[in-house]
């Protein structure tokens, strides 16, 4: 899909709060300046969480207690040089319901298998984006992001 500006963007990262499953894990793909951040602040907003919303970039992992229970983690692995560095953070993928990651090909064996995978890549003044479900849970997800008109989140292209 293309998202057109940084309001297509949110709307898309609002669309995948709203239709996200109890427990979701969501690697992050793309260049730098792709919307990655823009996306996973966007997707926490409308989960409710309030305050700032960092970006993960030198402390690799920020977490948000979310209104509704459980707990979101960002990571931002850009500047790790090898997964196994991941087991320093003591990150227990039980304890996060919602996983969202930067670079996770950086994550090597280290990080729980994603049940979307998100493309994004800069178009013009844009971005492209392209969802895959990866896990059964994935497959739900993304069937009901696509019941969300296309027009609240994008156009197709």
């Amino acid at each position: 899909m293309l998202l057109e500006d940084t309001e297509a963007t949110n709307a898309l990262g609002g669309a995948l709060a709203r239709t996200r499953p109890v427990r979701g894990v969501v690697h992050l793909h793309g260049d730098l300046g792709a919307g990655k951040s823009t996306l996973a602040r966007a997707l926490l907003r409308e989960l409710g969480v309030t305050g700032a919303i960092r970006s993960p970039t030198y402390t690799l992992v920020e977490r948000y207690p979310l209104p509704g229970g459980g707990e979101a983690w960002h990571l931002d692995l850009y500047r790790i040089g090898d997964g196994a560095e991941l087991e320093f953070l003591g990150l227990d993928s039980d304890e996060a319901t919602l996983w969202l990651v930067e670079w996770p090909e950086r994550g090597g064996g280290f990080l729980p298998t994603p049940d979307l995978r998100l493309d994004l890549e800069v178009a013009g003044h844009g971005r492209q984006a392209s969802v895959i479900a990866v896990t059964e849970a994935g497959r739900e997800w993304l069937a009901r992001l696509q019941a969300v008109k296309t027009t609240e989140v994008a156009t197709d292209s």
